[in-house]
Order: structure tokens, then sequence, then C-alpha cells
């Protein structure tokens, strides 16, 4: 029942001759509860959703929670906020999973009787296929046509089941394969700014917010609109009506002064917040960008700030609405009245136009003070001055003890490195190149530092017209001087939709492009999620015999190990222009200020500042290039797809058909067999370590991501069932298949698992027989013995994507806690939306500072009486030989309903219980 406190903040609002209702915050004010003016934007949106549904809705948020979220300050209180999203985006690799549980979901339902439409999301949906492309084909006129027709044959299963999807859930619409990718098309498209929908038979107006499955969902913050990554668990829940139970969190401000000066792309800007950001610390964290910088920035150079708010730390990074704002919305197509209503509602409510409110923290930033530059070799936030690549490289490999201090190999007699027992061969110096004859008869050499991988991919860039329209200038200019890309760098272009296609090919830019290799190879994330494609096979046995350090550069977000490619041990994200500049050049250890990007065929040399292109050049072609028009044209059919998608033959009916052969969509154990009882939690007794991991390993680290082969346990599960190693696909294409993903988990190739000495990969030690396994296995062996399972970690863990595999995983090999020193939001709540327990050392404590080795026996103790948030529990560590070590741990579980979460067993197994109690009752 709504509370009838607040119900004086519902009024009404005239635009255009038509009656809408809303919320409005003046009524707080006037009540004394708040100062708007004071509070920042992000939060004031959090408050308009607390209020309306307090005064509307009142069951899962009530006059206290209103309260709550107005007592903001910058010393925050500790307050708990019911945040109600508006919507909810999803992309396939996440999105299968949330299809999958859905479907459980409703499965289960029907088996107790009750009618299985009760699991029906409640909040609009939206899910984008964009991250089951691969660059198989590449540097030719059909590459995408030949890349999509395999990525239809590789996932046509994975495809049904979301079809099935869109037929069987109201208000679930999907984004049918090469069209874009989610975050751009978010931007371009699906955001609104300002809702006008229908409820209850009124008309109402509300800001736009939501969650999505892919941690750069704060992307959309570039247009003024709250929304942030969540895994695939709590969007799920999200989307069956329950309110995202969140602390309070801090606002820092950021305070832009200054301007870019010329040369410096909005890529480069990306990496110096990202690495100040870093430095400041943001974890948990809304941050929203102000003051006179703010309107030197155009909206695709916000977006592209706000896209990388997971490498900065925080939640959400967000811009104000403000005039520029407006023209963005004009551009890309929105209806003219729409975009006079936003600025009519948000002027009323006061969200529109430059703010000034009291922040946490604020933090300095001078545009002026950016430079070209890089980050790598496999952290999005280490970023590196472009000058000093030329030192970064053989100081890199010098740290890795791949090089001597001379450039020498390690090893005085020309083998490998001495403390790498993967390599099979002799190591090269830094300038030593080993000679390739690939299978098409073309001879190259490579060596250390030598480009593999030039992309230009990723939601990061591709939805800002200044750095794509600079790569095409800057590939003409570059062709026009006789330049050429070395024949071993795989060249890829993978525009973040259509309209960039249309723009590069009116400027007559995309000819340029593909003269150099940067054909369009696809319409999603592609080498930024992995999904690179193979390298040729003499290529990859180079790498092992001589233990190559080869390098990728890509206008992505993410550079984490092993996520590019598996034998690319360093990756380095850069703008577009410069991805093309270094596929050019065909190394990373170069100083393009000072050295030729390379030699025209009269053998003159040709430097970056002779190619690069004249910034007054890049603002004409994108103003003679872009319009409204070409946005209208291209999402006039967003949700209807190709002939492929159109004759796509996907199952029908209210509850899926599960097929017991799949080996891509089968029923996930987390509902089969469902108890109406809440588990409750218990003490953790006997537990073993299946794992002991350092600092900053990612979920990219746990969750499986990329290609894998038949010698692993997923592989090996595959070949059982008669797959051909040919036919695995990759992990991410198998998101909707639990077998595979629990065999996936932790088994990442540059995992260490510090139990083992100096190994990398998904092995680890079965206590106590000290037999090395694989991480699957030992967990199996585990489970037969009735052993509860705990992981050990340093500081970050879990940063990275927003992967709920890496929770499921977790669960399924019978993990019941983690504990670290620190966490990523994401992938902490995931655990808990699983019902594992994250837990964190006290400050100063750590596995190694206490001496653990991992052969111990853990009780977790404190937990017999019920869980309570951020409670304080005591662990025990008891070695074989009866040496006991005893430390206090905190759970990361800090609100009530998180609590409730893991009492259940998960979050949605609550929601289950919840929707079976009420209909069985």
């Amino acid at each position: 029942m709504a509370t009838d406190e607040f119900s004086e903040a519902i009024r009404e609002f005239e635009h255009d001759g038509e009656t809408y209702k809303m919320a409005d915050l003046t009524v707080l004010e006037e009540e004394g509860l708040c100062d708007l003016e004071k509070l920042p934007v992000s939060i004031r949106v959090l408050l308009e959703s607390v209020l309306r549904n307090a005064a509307t809705e009142g069951e899962t948020v009530d006059a206290d929670a209103v309260r709550a979220a107005a007592s903001w300050e910058p010393d925050v209180p500790d307050a708990e906020v019911p945040f109600t999203v508006s919507r909810v985006v999803l992309q396939d690799l996440t999105g299968v999973p949330a299809v999958v549980d859905l479907a459980a979901l409703r499965s289960a339902a029907d088996r107790k009787g009750v009618d299985p439409t009760v699991v029906e999301p409640e909040v609009p949906c939206d899910l984008v296929i964009d991250h089951s492309v691969q660059v198989d084909h590449f540097g030719s006129a059909d590459a995408y046509e030949k890349n999509v027709e395999i990525e239809y044959e590789r996932n046509e299963e994975r495809y049904r089941a979301i079809k099935w999807a869109q037929q069987a859930f109201d208000e679930f619409n999907v984004v049918p394969p090469g069209t874009g990718i989610v975050h751009q098309v978010n931007l371009e498209h699906l955001g609104r700014v300002v809702h006008e929908r229908e409820e209850g038979g009124d008309q109402w107006l509300y800001p736009d917010t939501l969650v999505g499955t892919d941690s750069h969902t704060p992307m959309i913050g570039g247009i003024g609109v709250v929304g942030w990554g969540v895994g695939g668990i709590e969007a799920e829940a999200a989307l069956l009506g329950q309110p995202i139970n969140m602390s309070l969190p801090e606002v820092v401000g950021v305070r832009l002064t200054g301007e870019l000066p010329e040369g410096a792309t909005a890529t480069d800007l990306v990496l110096h917040i990202t690495e100040k950001l870093r430095e400041v610390g943001v974890v948990d964290k809304f941050v929203e960008f102000f003051g006179p910088g703010v309107s030197q920035l155009s909206v695709a150079d916000r977006a592209t700030i706000s896209n990388m708010a997971p490498e900065q730390g925080s939640t959400i990074s967000m811009f104000p609405v403000d005039e520029k704002t407006l023209e963005y919305l004009e551009l890309t197509g929105r209806d003219e009245d729409h975009v006079e209503l936003v600025r009519e509602y948000l002027e009323a409510q006061g969200l529109f136009g430059e703010q000034d409110p009291e922040f946490t923290e604020v933090v300095e930033f001078d545009l002026g003070d950016v430079e070209p530059s890089l980050a790598g070799h496999k952290k999005p936030h280490s970023r590196i001055p472009m000058g000093d690549l030329d030192e970064h490289f053989p100081a890199l490999l010098q740290e890795e003890g791949v090089l001597g201090a001379g450039g020498e190999p390690a090893i005085g007699d020309g083998g490998a490195a001495a403390d790498d027992s993967s390599a099979a061969g002799p190591g090269l110096a830094l300038d030593e190149k080993v000679p390739v004859e690939l299978e098409d008869g073309t001879e190259i050499e490579i060596g250390h530092g030598d480009v593999l991988v030039s992309a230009i991919t990723s939601c990061t860039n591709t939805s800002n017209p200044s750095v794509m329209v600079a790569a095409g200038l800057l590939a003409r200019n570059a062709a026009e001087a006789g330049l050429e890309v070395p024949d071993y760098v795989k060249t890829s272009l993978a525009p973040g939709s259509r309209v960039v296609t249309e723009y590069l090919e009116r400027a007559d830019l995309l000819e340029d492009l593909e003269e150099l290799g940067y054909h369009v190879v696809g319409y999603g994330c592609t080498t930024c999620i992995g999904n690179a494609g193979p390298l040729p096979d003499p290529v990859e046995e180079a790498i092992d015999e001589h233990d190559l350090w080869t390098t990728s550069v890509l206008s992505g977000n993410r550079n984490f190990e092993a996520r590019i490619h598996p034998k690319i041990k360093a990756n380095y994200l850069a703008s577009p222009p410069l991805v093309v500049a270094y596929g050019l050049a065909g190394k990373m250890d170069i100083d393009l200020e000072e050295e030729p990007i390379g030699t025209n065929a009269e053998g003159e040399e040709v430097y970056l500042e002779d190619v690069w292109p004249d910034p007054e050049e890049v603002r004409e072609t994108i103003h003679d290039s872009v319009s409204p028009d070409m946005f209208e044209e291209k999402y006039a059919s967003v949700y209807e797809g190709d002939d492929r998608w159109e004759a796509l033959d996907a199952p029908e009916g209210e509850v899926y058909d599960w097929d017991p052969e799949s080996t891509y969509i089968r029923e996930p154990p987390f509902f089969q067999d469902f108890p109406l009882e809440e588990p409750g939690v218990d003490n953790v007794s006997d537990a073993r370590s299946l794992l002991m991991l350092g600092d900053t390993v990612t979920t990219d680290h746990i969750s499986p991501a990329g290609p894998f082969g038949e010698d692993l346990p997923a592989g090996q599960w595959l070949k059982e069932r008669g797959v051909e190693p040919y036919e695995f696909n990759t992990y991410g294409s198998r998101r909707g298949n639990h077998e595979v993903m629990m065999r996936g988990t932790f088994a990442n190739v540059r995992i260490e698992n510090q139990l083992l000495d100096g190994k990398e990969g998904g092995y680890t030690i079965h206590h106590p027989t000290d037999e090395e396994t694989t991480v699957f296995e030992a967990s199996e062996r585990y489970r037969d013995e009735d052993t509860p399972l705990v992981v050990m970690a340093g500081e970050e863990l879990g940063t990275g994507s927003s992967r709920d595999w890496a929770a499921k995983g977790t669960d399924l090999l019978g993990i019941r806690a983690t504990i670290g020193k620190s966490y990523e939001r994401i992938y902490r709540d995931n655990l808990i939306g699983m019902g594992v327990l994250p837990l964190q050392f006290e400050d100063g404590e750590g596995w190694e500072e206490l001496g653990l080795d991992g052969s111990e026996y853990f009780q977790i103790d404190g937990l017999e009486d019920g869980l309570e948030p951020n409670a304080e529990l005591e662990v025990t560590a008891e070695s074989d030989d009866g040496e006991v070590t005893e430390f206090t741990v905190t759970a990361q579980v800090d609100t009530p309903m998180a609590v409730e979460y893991v009492e259940n067993g998960g979050v949605l197994h609550l929601v289950l219980r919840r929707l079976l109690e009420e209909e069985l009752n």
C-alpha cells in the first residue's frame, strides 16, 4: 500500500496539451527534508525513484526510505536506499544466462503446480546481441558477411533461446546480431533521459534509470542517465521487480577546467582520468563531473569518459543534462517534442544545466594536462605517455625475466627466460626476429614487441565520431604517404553501430581504412571481449617456441591478462588513430614522437606528425557527415534483424522445452528440487582452501571466457558428448550450460594459484592427499568427501567485467566463502546474489601476512545465530600439526536485504520463494 505521508508529492505536469503525473522533488525541500541544490544530481535521481515508489506502491519502498535517501550529505550517513530502476539492458553473453535462469524459474513454478507466468519481468528489458561475433575473417571486403555467417552457425541454439524469451515474456525486446554494441545502441537510441509511460491508466514522467549486465553500462551517464553494471543475477532480480537495496554512496565530484590541447583525443583524456581516479580511490562511489571544462566536451567525449567507470573503479561516472545533451538527442534522431519535454521536466525538478552541489570529495582535473597516451600492458588504468613506450617495453621484459639489462635473452646462452618453465625453445633478444611461413606461403618475421592484433573496437571509442573520423583521416594520409601495415598484423574494424559505418562512408573514409586492412568485421564487442579470433598456427607455434612477448593494440577498455588472445602477453589500449598508427609501425617498442612510423616504397621515412589529421579537418568532416537522418534510418527497424534472424526457428510457449542433449542450453541446478523453506546460513566447519590467490584477480581470471581446448575439463566434457574441438566455440557462447561453465571457473590460462609453485592455469592441490589436479576435479573430490571450500585472495578480488558466472561458478564448485583484502563491487554483489559469503581481512592482514599456506582446515564462526550486516566473524585455521591461527574478518554484506539473499541461498531463490508462497498460500 502506498504511503500517505508523501502523497502530496505526486503532482500534475502539463506539456503540449498533455497532462502527466510526476513525483515532485521540491515537496521534500518544502518539508525541510533536504536542500536540493546541495544534493548531487545522481542522489536526486535516486531520491525521485524512492519518493515515487513510496507514494504509489509502498510495499518494498516506504516513507522511511524516502527520509533515508533525502538524508544524504557529504559525510554520508549509514542509510539504506531501495532503488527501483525504470529499465534493464542485457548483452547476450550475460543475457543468455539471464534467459536461462528466467526459464528455469518458470520450470520450477510449473513443477510446483503454479502458473509459470508468475515469473514475468516487471520492468522493460532490452537484450542486445553484440558479444558473440568473432574476428575469424579480416582484411577483406567480405569479412563481415563471413563472420556473421559463422556467428549464426556457432550460436544458433543460443539465439533460439533468446528468441523464445522474446515471445514468452512481455516487454522483453531483442536487438538482433549485426546491429551494434549494447552501450552505443543504448546511448544513441534506447536511452530516453526522461520516460513518458502509462502506468495504472495515468501518464507518468520520471528519469530514465537502469542497470545492465555489462560493467560499462555507466556509459549512459554521458547523457545524464543514472545507470550501472550488475551481474546477470542482480539484473534478473531487478527485472522481477526487486529494488536494488544499496547503502547511500559517497559522491566524488570531478571539477573539470581548461581545454584539451590540439593533438590530444578523447581517449587520451579517458586514460588520464582513469589513472587519476584509481589513485584517488572511487570504488563503490558515484562520480559526477562539473565545472567550466564540462562545456568544452562534446557529449560523445563525455560518454567515452563515462564508459570507463569500471576501469576508474566507480559505480557511475555521470555528466549533467545541458544544452549539449539536448543537441545530441536531436542529432541522434530523438523526436523534437520529446527533447523539449526532457528540458521542461528536468527544469521543473531542478536537474537541468550546470550544477554545483556538495560532494564527499572534490578532485581537480585540468583538461590542458592531457597528452597522447596508451594504457598497458595488462591494466586499463596503467597509463603510459606515448613517448615512453620505447623505454617501457624493454623494461617490462626485464621485469618479467625475459630479457637481461642489455636486451639479450635472460639466459646467457640464448635460452628462454629462466623462470618460465613453459618456454620450449631458445629465447630472442629484443632486436632479433624469427622467420615464420604462413599457410598461404607468405613469409614474415616476428619478435618481441611486434603488434599481432591492431583492432578498432569497443564501445569506448566507436561511439565517438571525433576519434573514428581521426582514424579514417590518418589512414588516408598514411596510404597517400605510401605506408602499409605489415603482413603479420591482424587488422579489424568493429563499429559500435551501423551509423558509424554510414558516416565513414559518407566522408569517403571507409575505403581509406580498408586500404590499410581495417575492413568491417562485425558490429559487436569483438577484440575487447576476447573475440579477437585465431592467429595463424605458425605464428602461435613461433610464440610458444621462442617465448615471444608479442602485443596487441586496441581502442577498447579492457586489456587484462589472456583476455585479448591467450598467446599475446602484452595488450595496450589506445585511441582509434593510434591503433592505426601502431598497426602501421608493427611494433610497440617505439617512440612515435621521435622515430618514423614507417618507410614508403621510395625508402623515405614517414613520421606520425606527417600523417596525423588536422583537428579542424576532423571537426569539418564530422559536421558534413553526421546527421539525424542516418540515426533515424538505422534505428527504424532496430528489433527486426536480417533474413538470418527472421528465418531462425525458435521454440514457443510459456515454459521452455529443455533439451537434455543440448551442449549450449541446459536447465541449471539452482532451482531443481527447490525447498519452500529458507535454508538460512550456518557456521563453516573443516573447510579446505581450493585456491590461494594474489592481488587483482579479475573476473577474467575467475569466469570462463574466450576459447578453450580439449585438454581442459570443459573440453573433455564436450568431447565425451561428441563435440569436436573446432565446434567448441568460446566459453562465453556456452554460458547457458552450467556443465561447461563450472568446469571453466578459475581455469584462465594466466591465473596463478599460490598453492602451486609458479604454475599458471586452473590447477590446484587436493588436500590432504597433496595431489595436483584441476580446480574442477579437486572440487568434485571435495564434494564427494562432503568438504566445504573457501578461496583466499589479496586486494581487488573480482575486478573487471560484470560476469555473473564468476559467482555462479564459485557457488557450483562448492565454495562457501571467499576471503580477500578487498573486492570489486560487482563481483562482491554477485557472490551475495548466489548466497556465497564475501569476507574481508582486517586492514594490514592477509593470508600471506598470517602465515597461511592453504593446507589448513578452516572454521568460520559467528553465523549460527544468523548473519548481520557487516558482521565480524572469527576464522580459525588449523594446520595438520595442530598449529592454530585465529583472525577476524568482516562480512561484506552491508544491507539487511543482502543478508536475506545470503540466507535464502541467493537473490533469485528469494524471489522464487516469495512468488511461490504468494500463489500457494
